[in-house]
Order: structure tokens, then C-alpha cells, then sequence
């Protein structure tokens, strides 16, 4: 790998022996993917994805004294991924004691290791980061060193930054050090799509159900999405936004997306157009039928699948104030239109703390308590990561944490109906 005098002066030592271990574990991480230089970390921010104090991370624990005694800390303030505990968060007895003395025990200790290393503010855990309301909005162009994957693909294709999926911890070296490798999706060529992919619908498609159809298709590759624009428009509003937002979100984590471009939509194909694509893309035509075979492929892994759901989880990626707002309205007229005052289902619905502080503002934050909704900046797959936890028959419009618990998917419209109606869906 190519190196700059500077960067082989930290390599050297020159500026310590602990950031010298961190340049050289990026450089090794660079030439695994074949990269011939670093290039710098230009955003304003970072974001780091380890954010719960899992009482196995003695490593990473120690790791961090050792970057904070040397004064190795990051170059940049960051935002972390969402807290793993909220006493508001429905849980049993049982449930709380492993939580807090099993499992997120160190949780304390660690949050003040992320403030000595350059935490933003005490209460910038989410893992959407990029919200107005939060404050980690990257720029277009800008690169990145962060590991979130529902951030990293938002980031790469509605912002138009460049980030790779970096690995946890890896983004914090990046910060710390000031340099990433260059490879991948920080490169022209690495950011051409290699699918194209039609939309031939009837209707709007479910957010979360297209994201995991194309992700599943394409896994890591790039793609280029046909026909979307006519269901959610050609302009970038908080409406697309959050569509967007949970899309790449079933992208990333039911395949490995790291960026998609929406034709007449997202910046990048917006200015280049088809120029994206790749010469020999493949072709992937998504219809009603499609989504339909998607949605019945997915396994129910609830011992009893026919259980009553016991806990509803809204939120993962933490939801958009637009959503809070709009999930609001339709939660009341449903529950009208059942004659129940609260819903039947024990509910959450999982937002950034920043988020939360402005939806309370709003009228709709003491509209939503009343049909008792519970509001909560917590991650809901760090909850479900409780052995008691992941035995529960949890319902979830998430296709991220379908997949990686056993919470199981339904449709928003199947939610709604669950949650203040009852029945299956």
C-alpha cells in the first residue's frame, strides 16, 4: 500500500504505539480488499456501532483504555447505535435480572468510555444517526468510517456519502486515525450497479418487503431500482426519506446492500442516470407475485406459531418523526373503528432520543400515550437478544429484526390490525 509521510510516521510509531497498531490494523484491513491507499475521513461526525455493554466484551473494554491513556481518541465527535435498555420497555422479572446482571452489566462503565473517547452528547445512541434531529447528517461526497449497516446503505444512497460496511470497531479506528482504505463503495467504479431492478406493481410496495426481496436477490451488489419513483415520488421529502430508510435497512441486512441508486430519485442517479449501471447487469423483475412469494418463504421460528403475540416492536431502524406522527393517526382510527380505547397488544415504538424530544412537542406524543403505545429510544434487537426474551411470540413490521431474532414479520397494515383489533392479521 501506498503511504503518505504522515501516515508512515503514525505507521512508525512517531505518534504513539497504540495508534500506531491502529494504523497498521487499517492498513492490513485495506490490502484484504485489495486497496493501494488510505484516503481521509472527511465527515464532521462518526458513528459507531458497538453502543451495549455486553459484559463479553472484556477485549474491547480493555482496547478503549488503551486508546483513551494514550490520548489515541477520535478525530471526530460520534454518535453511537441505539442504548440496549430501557426500564419503560415491557420485560418480566427474570427478564430485567438478566439484562442487568448477565448481559448488559458493563453498560455504565462503557458509555463512559464512549464520552472520553468523543461521544457527541450522552444521549446519542440511535442508530439513525442521520436524522435532522439527531445531528450526524453526512454531506454528499463526504467519506465516511462507519459500520451501522442500515446507516451505511442510507448514508451511501439517499445522502450520497461514501462509506464501505466497515466491521464494528473498525469504524472507530477509522475516526481515530483519520484514514480509511480506498476500495469498494468509496471508489467511481465500486458504486456502478451491477442489477437492474423492475418495479411492476400494482400498488405501493411494503417498504421492508421490497428491501428484503432485492437484498436477498443481489446481496452485495448494487442496484439499480426501476419504476419506485411512481410510488414514492421524485423528490427527496421526509415521506421518501423514510421509506427509503426502511428499505435499505431490509436491503442490508436480509442481503449485504450497501448502497442502491432509485432511478429520478436518489442524487447520484438523479445526475448519472443508467451511466450507473454496469455493462451485462442482470435483471430482476419485482411484481405482486414476487413480494407475495417473498413474504410466504419467511419461516416462522415461534415455538407455537399459532401464540398470541405478546409484544409488538415498531422501530428498527428507530422510526422518523414523520412516522411517529402518522403512526399515531392511524393507530386512533383503527382503534375506533374496533371501539377499543388502548391497543391489545403490548406496543413500542423505538425512536431516536433527539426524535423523541421533538415529537414531544407535538400534540401527537400525548395522542399516542393515550392508546398506550409505549415511545422508547431502545434497540429492540439488543432486547430480543435475551434468551427469555427471544422465546417470546414478538410481532414486528422489521424485516432486519425478523431476521436476526425471532421476532416474526408482518406487513404495517397486518401491525395495525393486530395491535388494536387483535386477531392474526
Amino acid at each position: 500500500m501506498i503511504l503518505t509521510e504522515e501516515q508512515k510516521a503514525i505507521w512508525n510509531g512517531e505518534k504513539g504505539e497504540n495508534l500506531a497498531k491502529v494504523m497498521q490494523t487499517m492498513i492490513r484491513y485495506g490490502e484484504l480488499f485489495g486497496a493501494e491507499k488510505l484516503v481521509p475521513v472527511t465527515s464532521k461526525y462518526n458513528h459507531l456501532v458497538t453502543s451495549f455493554g455486553l459484559k463479553a466484551l472484556g477485549p474491547v473494554y480493555d482496547l478503549m483504555d488503551k486508546l483513551i491513556q494514550e490520548g489515541a481518541l477520535s478525530q471526530q465527535q460520534f454518535s453511537c447505535d441505539p442504548r440496549p435498555l430501557d426500564p419503560n420497555v415491557p420485560k418480566n422479572f427474570l427478564q430485567d435480572f438478566i439484562f442487568k446482571n448477565f448481559m448488559y452489566s458493563k453498560q455504565n462503565f462503557y458509555e463512559g468510555q464512549l464520552k472520553e473517547l468523543g461521544l457527541m452528547e450522552k444521549d446519542a445512541f440511535t442508530c439513525t444517526c442521520y436524522m435532522d434531529e439527531v445531528g450526524n447528517k453526512p454531506q454528499k461526497g463526504e467519506v465516511l468510517s462507519w459500520a451501522e449497516s442500515s446507516a451505511v446503505v442510507y448514508a451511501n444512497s439517499v445522502l450520497g456519502a461514501r462509506c464501505n460496511r466497515n466491521s464494528g470497531i473498525i469504524d472507530i479506528m477509522g475516526s481515530i486515525v483519520g484514514y480509511v482504505p480506498y476500495f469498494g463503495l468509496l471508489t467511481d467504479e465500486g458504486r456502478k450497479a451491477s442489477w437492474i431492478i423492475e418495479i411492476k406493481t400494482t400498488k405501493k410496495p411494503e417498504a421492508q418487503l421490497l428491501g428484503s426481496a432485492i437484498g436477498m436477490k443481489v446481496m452485495e451488489d448494487v442496484p439499480y431500482v426501476k419504476g419506485l419513483d411512481q410510488w414514492i415520488g421524485s423528490t427527496l421529502d421526509d415521506a421518501a426519506c423514510t421509506y427509503l430508510k426502511d428499505f435499505g435497512a431490509a436491503t442490508a441486512s436480509n442481503g449485504a446492500v450497501g448502497l442502491y441508486h432509485i432511478d429520478n430519485l436518489t442524487p447520484e442517479a438523479k445526475e448519472q442516470g443508467e451511466a450507473l449501471i454496469k455493462e451485462g447487469a442482470k435483471v430482476y423483475v419485482i411484481d405482486d407475485a414476487e413480494l407475495q412469494r417473498v413474504y410466504d418463504s419467511y419461516p416462522v421460528v415461534w415455538k407455537n406459531p399459532d401464540a398470541k403475540p405478546k409484544l409488538c416492536f415498531m422501530g428498527c431502524p428507530h422510526m422518523s418523526l414523520e412516522q411517529l406522527i402518522t403512526w399515531t393517526e392511524k393507530v386512533e382510527t383503527s382503534l375506533k373503528e374496533a371501539g377499543n380505547k388502548k391497543v391489545v397488544i403490548p406496543t413500542v415504538f423505538t425512536a431516536a432520543p433527539g426524535v423523541i424530544k421533538k415529537f414531544e412537542q407535538t400534540e401527537y406524543a400525548a395522542r399516542l400515550k393515550a392508546t398506550g403505545v409505549i415511545v422508547s429510544y431502545i434497540c429492540p434487537l439488543m432486547y430480543m437478544n435475551n434468551p427469555l426474551c427471544g422465546k417470546m411470540p414478538v410481532i414486528t413490521s422489521s424485516n432486519k429484526l425478523r431476521t436476526y431474532t425471532t421476532a416474526r414479520y408482518y406487513t404495517d397494515d397486518e401491525i395495525l390490525k393486530q395491535i388494536t383489533k387483535g386477531g392474526n392479521k
